[in-house]
């Protein structure tokens, strides 16, 4: 792409409102992930013992289902992300392509 492409595509509102909505769903869905990561590794810095409570009488401990946890919301905020992504992204990506093609 030469340069003018680019500086039109940047003057662009599609593109303006585009990476404005993107930035602000990277944004709130990196501190959910950050939040539930640390969570963890906070607990087991500080709290061993509740980690180590076995669930009923097996050797199961309640590390295992949190650890599962965590990796199960990482996976849901990335669906979120691909699903809001997909859904409302395109339609701006189409206004740029049609505003630099003129």
């Amino acid at each position: 792409m030469d340069k003018e492409t680019i500086a039109r595509i940047e003057a662009s509102p599609a593109y303006v409102t585009l990476r404005k909505k993107r930035n602000r769903l990277g944004g709130i869905l990196t501190v959910i992930a950050l939040i539930v990561y640390y969570g963890w590794i906070a607990l087991i810095a500080f709290d061993k013992q509740f980690l180590s409570l076995r669930i009923g009488t097996g050797v199961t401990t309640l590390a295992i289902p949190i650890g599962i946890g965590v990796i199960v919301v990482m996976v849901l905020l990335t669906a979120i992300y691909i699903l809001i992504a997909n859904s409302s992204y395109d339609h701006y990506i189409d206004e740029i392509k049609k505003e630099v093609k003129q």
